[in-house]
């Protein structure tokens, strides 16, 4: 991700994450919770609650499915209420998330960067949907996934995505950093641009001069050659003809 998706977040970030573990009940697993503000993490039967999500500002939903839940969940209604993106993912070991990552993150921040509100939902919100949680936050934060997970799971205790989800989690880690990385490297080449063209410079992107630049100055070099010799043949002759009259 580009700049913009790695705030910088003060020494309280982890410390008041850990304090939200005081208030939690087990009931609590059936609501959502506010992850960081704009993120929302639950399970799937919060979200048929539509009145009340309306209630909290919620303005998209991000929901994870395998193919039977797919059929068994009617989401009509809250497509109809909400923005709403829906992926077909199983909850098990062998199932590949990391093609999801870049995707779905930048969805959550989009949402969020236009001040809404998205809840991220599986059927329980325990392993699926936080699992994306956790891999928004490490992007966002640039934070590696045990603390992502750590902060994710202090918001909402009962999180537990399987070992394949943390692996993969894992082996996001040098992914999302080397996209960060050439963001900065392609942001970077671009202001070095419009610096050069904002100086007049002919420069190409290595740094060397245009050909007809290099005319250009080899043809000021050659006339100013051509007149300082010039001047100096005058100054002669009329050296000669004072030399003369005298």
């Amino acid at each position: 991700m580009s700049k913009e998706l790695t705030p910088h977040y003060s020494e309280d970030f982890f410390a008041n994450a850990q304090s939200a573990m005081d208030d939690w009940h087990y009931e609590m697993r059936r609501e959502i919770q506010e992850i960081v503000p704009g993120l929302y993490l639950g399970p799937f039967s919060a979200c048929r609650q539509i009145e009340e999500l309306k209630n909290n500002g919620i303005t998209h939903i991000v929901c994870f499915v395998d193919q039977n839940e797919a059929k068994l969940f009617r989401t009509d209604a809250i497509a109809q209420c909400f923005g709403f993106e829906k992926f077909i993912v199983s909850d098990s070991n062998l199932q590949n998330l990391i093609q999801f990552f870049p995707d779905t993150s930048r969805y959550i921040h989009n949402v969020i960067s236009q001040q809404g509100k998205v809840v991220v939902c599986c059927n329980g919100g325990m392993s699926r949907s936080p699992t994306f949680a956790i891999a928004y936050i490490m992007e966002r934060y640039n934070i590696d996934a045990s603390q992502a997970y750590h902060f994710v799971q202090a918001k909402r205790l009962c999180i537990n995505p399987n070992d394949g989800f943390k692996s993969q989690l894992k082996e996001y880690e040098p992914i999302y950093k080397a996209r960060q990385s050439q963001s900065v490297n392609e942001e970077d080449d671009g202001l070095m641009k419009r610096r050069r063209r904002r100086s007049g410079s002919d420069e190409d992107e290595n740094g060397n001069i245009s050909s007809e630049q290099q005319s250009f100055g080899e043809s000021k070099r050659f006339y100013g050659l051509e007149e300082q010799q010039q001047n100096g043949a005058n100054a002669n002759l009329n050296a000669g003809y004072s030399s003369t009259i005298l």
